[in-house]
């Protein structure tokens, strides 16, 4: 089931977010653990600082994490996932932007939205057990689903085999299909092809070089390149300078069609991207 047409828009609660360019999602984590800033905004009072930070730079959408999702990452039990988000998700509702949390436990979707998320962000495409009723039974909330290859403890022990893009296409397809045979509009769902989510360097990159292939059925697609390993494996750097790529990555994504970056570095990431609309003709 596809939609009838590209949606200009992307339905997420509170806001119809343009989608006639490139959106900025700044990374929140509120995690102790996270791969390249776990502890640095791991309290209310420094995680929703960070969101204002992340505001004045320019992100058009804020989205916090209450549990990290690195290779190895073991899970968080509800109680504590709860408590690392539900207070910065208070302060965050108040700057104006969409909110997203990032979760895939349909008790934390659920408390979120009941607090007053824009969005649901979920690594596993809603497939935990229940966590389809939570998003359905919701007016307008925004979905974004993401292909992840077995799960955060063992998804680059064994990497997912062969062609990566039509494997995360069917995958995506099938979840969407999941949601729209639930009565949720096709303007509320949002498509992650999971860089770094179970997949090799290679097969990262050929999602990257051939991303419009998961533009065919209209859904519109967030690339998450921030940091991320493979653009460590290609350059050589470090987590803490990978800056230059991680940006080089966005604004490639973005010319390639995604409608959503998310990123750690949002200032440097909206100076790319301005560069990119420069070329574009009115």
């Amino acid at each position: 089931m596809t939609p009838e047409r590209a949606a200009p828009h992307w339905q997420a609660g509170r806001f119809r977010i343009a989608l006639d360019r490139c959106q900025v999602m700044g990374i929140v984590n509120v995690t102790p653990d996270s791969f390249s800033d776990g502890g640095l905004f791991d309290s209310a009072r420094t995680a929703a600082a960070h969101c204002e930070r992340l505001v004045r730079e320019g992100a058009d959408i804020l989205d916090i994490g209450g549990e990290s999702t690195r290779p190895g990452s073991a899970p968080v039990p509800v109680a504590d996932e709860l408590a690392r988000v539900l207070p910065v998700l208070c302060e965050a509702l108040r700057l104006g932007v969409p909110v997203s949390v990032d979760t895939c436990k349909p008790e934390v979707m659920q408390a979120a939205l009941d607090a007053g998320a824009d969005i649901i962000n979920d690594i596993r495409a809603l497939r935990e057990p229940g966590a389809l009723d939570v998003v359905a039974a919701h007016a307008s909330c925004g979905l974004c689903l993401m292909h992840m290859h077995r799960d955060p403890q063992t998804m680059q022990l064994a990497p997912m085999q062969g062609d990566a893009v039509p494997q995360v296409l069917a995958f995506l397809r099938e979840r969407s299909d999941a949601l729209r045979q639930r009565g949720v509009g096709a303007e509320r769902i949002m498509w992650d092809p999971g860089i770094g989510f179970g997949k090799t360097v290679a097969q990262n990159f050929a999602l990257l070089a051939r991303q419009q292939e998961l533009l065919v059925d209209g859904y519109p697609l967030l690339a998450g390149w921030s940091r991320k390993s493979s653009l460590g494996a290609v350059t050589g750097l470090e987590v803490a300078d990978r800056l230059v790529p991680s940006v080089v990555a966005a604004v490639l994504a973005a010319e390639r069609g995604a409608r959503i970056v998310r990123v750690h570095d949002v200032a440097a990431t909206v100076a790319g991207l301005k560069v990119l609309a420069a070329t574009i003709a009115p």
